[in-house]
């Protein structure tokens, strides 16, 4: 393939902002996802899909209709610049719903208590729809031709001329298991450090104290999983309950209202059972437990949702390592991006939300590392900018 200016290895938010950046500068790219699908840890599940869907039936489809799987909330207060480009492409948001009390289970032998709730301040806003309207809008101004799913990138290869980036086909394509390569002159590596370092053959090899600190970088999601319940309505609502809980029982730990702003009500938690032992459990004994949860604390009428999803983020092999199923779940501390030494200096840098100093695993993340990443391009690329780029329609503010 020809030699591009730029090659983005990963399709989650961050590669999707770093592509729009690039077209915008006129820059030539070409841009690999592992996945059949955009987003990376950004995920909706849709109110439509048959509720014994499995924690992979995920639909990204631009919709009012849409439960987190991933990350759901951001801080327009804490985060201008992810909430100035929510704006920019005319995203409706709403905040999150946390009038009423909330529920606590204190112990297994006691019943759970009722006690007033709290409001997030400054308030944790959702976009309708999800937060997959964020990845869809995106991916609505860039030139699909630049963007090839189902391409797993298995070694990264540094010669004197461009960085040779070989991908396989992912088993989903009708092409499963064939090689392919592409040529740039850098790569912006739009996953997570841990992932790279674990699942990349660079070659030569990366710095050994850089890779060492790529590979103990925790990824943000990878140790979680998220449980959600649909219902016709927000029922716990007219009880003069937040939907929100805290349980030291389980498995749900943390529960919160994840309704529609108009339509269907719905809870999510995230589990407090370790990732090793929720794998020993089936998925349906696993949502039985959820849902018997979810009566205690909101009473029988959460005993049959009209649907429920399930999605373990350390089963997906594209966010997670056996590294990190032990992990705490906490925000990483940044990571160096780039290699100051060797051959990979100056033509590799590191994109993904974990690379944000600012926002390390959060949303606002990968749109702070993305930014920086081209912005850290440097002037000399201008040379390489494609004069017959396509234009977006979107003119930077």
């Amino acid at each position: 393939m020809q030699n591009l200016p730029i090659a983005i290895i990963g399709g989650g938010l961050s590669g999707l902002y770093a592509a729009f950046l690039l077209e915008q500068q006129g820059i030539d790219y070409i841009l690999l996802e592992a996945r059949d699908r955009l987003g990376g840890r950004i995920a909706v599940a849709k109110s439509s899909v048959d509720q014994n869907a499995s924690s992979h039936s995920v639909d990204n489809e631009k919709s009012n209709d849409g439960f987190d799987l991933g990350p759901s909330w951001f801080w327009p207060e804490y985060q201008p610049q992810l909430s100035s480009l929510i704006e920019k492409l005319n995203l409706p948001r709403f905040a999150q719903f946390e009038d009423g009390d909330m529920m606590v289970e204190r112990a297994a032998n006691q019943l759970p208590i009722r006690t007033q709730g709290y409001q997030s301040s400054p308030p944790s806003m959702r976009l309708v729809g999800g937060m997959a309207s964020l990845i869809n809008t995106l991916y609505a101004r860039l030139n699909p031709t630049r963007i090839i799913m189902g391409q797993i990138v298995k070694r990264v290869i540094k010669t004197e001329r461009c960085i040779s980036i070989e991908s396989e086909s992912s088993a989903e394509q009708m092409t499963a298991g064939q090689t392919t390569t592409y040529q740039a002159q850098h790569v912006l590596l739009a996953l997570p450090p841990r992932l790279a370092a674990a699942n990349l053959l660079f070659e030569p090899a990366l710095p050994l104290d850089l890779a060492n600190e790529w590979q103990e970088t925790a990824t943000w999601m990878a140790p979680h999983a998220k449980y959600v319940a649909v219902y016709e309505s927000p029922f716990w609502r007219n009880q003069g309950l937040s939907g929100s809980a805290r349980s030291a029982v389980g498995p749900l730990t943390e529960i919160h209202d994840a309704s529609l702003v108009e339509g269907n009500g719905a809870l999510f938690g995230f589990f407090g059972v370790p990732a090793h032992i929720r794998q020993s459990v089936s998925e349906m004994e696993l949502k039985a437990h959820c849902r018997a949860q979810l009566v205690r604390l909101f009473g029988a009428q959460a005993e049959t949702p009209t649907a429920e999803y399930l999605k373990d983020w350390a089963q997906d092999s594209l966010t997670a390592t056996p590294a990190d199923a032990s992990g705490s779940g906490q925000h990483a501390v940044a990571p160096n991006a780039k290699p100051n030494i060797g051959a990979w200096q100056n033509c590799l840098t590191g994109s993904a939300s974990e690379w944000s100093d600012a926002f390390p695993g959060y949303i606002a993340g990968a749109i702070d590392a993305a930014h920086k990443a081209v912005q850290g391009l440097g002037l000399g690329l201008s040379e390489l900018s494609s004069s017959a780029l396509p234009s977006n329609g979107i003119v930077d503010e």
